[in-house]
């Protein structure tokens, strides 16, 4: 049987001042007649960093597009029980989705910055919402290029089109453009899977830095990134929450023999119940 959120809200609770900001709660996803998850209950720890892992076709994306309702508009996608960010039901009749988005934001697998300048790209959102004067955007621009390391390398260049950037740095602008409208958690989905090591080495202290003013949630396939990385585990397969918990912990003393099996690097062999 898979794990509660027992596990992690307790280890939440030991944490000086730490809630969970984020949960689901007897969550069910689908498309249609599939159902991709099922009965995932999980809190996530405020200003902590949490990897998602698991084999391919787990359900590690589906679940992340659903903390921020990116799933809403896919074709016959549905759901089943809760999701809140603090407190608050996520899909409750008063919550706007673009504020939502803007409170919970996302970088994806693949840069994908917007066919505009690089400081059109990292004002977008705060001009969308009004979160500051005209006069002010140059200086929002200039303050998270500097945050994710970028200002000296484009501060000559900002109405320069971002597909003159290298891959690293495009991903670099997205994370900057997500930061810039203030989110309280960020998604992240692969950022590194297309990255040199170089790259990948400045989007993993980017992210470290970010806690724990920010609440990071991250799905990775590498092992030894979430290891590094993140504060917390979870471990999906089939669709099912198997474990979940502090990602030292798991590493070294997992509880049930799926999780132990994966983390050695045998996810071949799985025991499926």
């Amino acid at each position: 049987m898979a794990e509660t959120d027992d596990a992690l809200n307790s280890a939440v609770q030991n944490r000086s001042g730490a809630v969970g900001v984020m949960a689901a709660r007897d969550l069910m996803l689908g498309f249609g007649s599939t159902t991709v998850m099922r009965d995932i209950t999980v809190a996530f720890p405020r200003g902590t960093i949490t990897a998602l892992v698991g084999p391919s076709g787990s359900g590690k994306t589906t679940f992340l597009r659903s903390l921020n309702r990116m799933n809403d508009k896919v074709r016959g996608f549905w759901k089943q029980g809760d999701i809140t960010l603090e407190g608050e039901d996520i899909h409750a009749a008063s919550v706007d989705p673009l504020v939502l988005r803007r409170r919970v934001g996302m970088v994806f697998q693949r840069p994908n910055p917007f066919p505009m300048s690089i400081q059109d790209n990292v004002i977008a959102g705060v001009k969308a919402h009004k979160m500051a004067r005209r006069s002010q955007l140059r200086d929002v621009a200039e303050t998270y290029l500097a945050q994710v390391g970028m200002w000296s390398a484009v501060a000559d260049r900002l109405n320069d089109s971002p597909f003159r950037l290298s891959g690293g740095q495009q991903q670099l602008l997205c994370l900057a453009r997500a930061l810039a409208v203030e989110p309280q958690v960020l998604l992240l989905d692969e950022p590194t899977s297309s990255l040199d090591p170089r790259s990948t080495e400045a989007v993993e202290e980017l992210v470290r830095r970010l806690t724990p003013q920010l609440t990071v949630i991250i799905v990775t396939h590498n092992l030894a990134q979430a290891k590094r990385l993140s504060d917390n585990l979870i471990l999906f397969y089939e669709g099912r929450l198997v474990e979940t918990g502090a990602t030292k912990e798991l590493f070294e003393r997992p509880r049930r023999q799926e999780t132990a099996r994966y983390l050695l690097g045998e996810s071949d062999s799985l025991i499926r119940h």
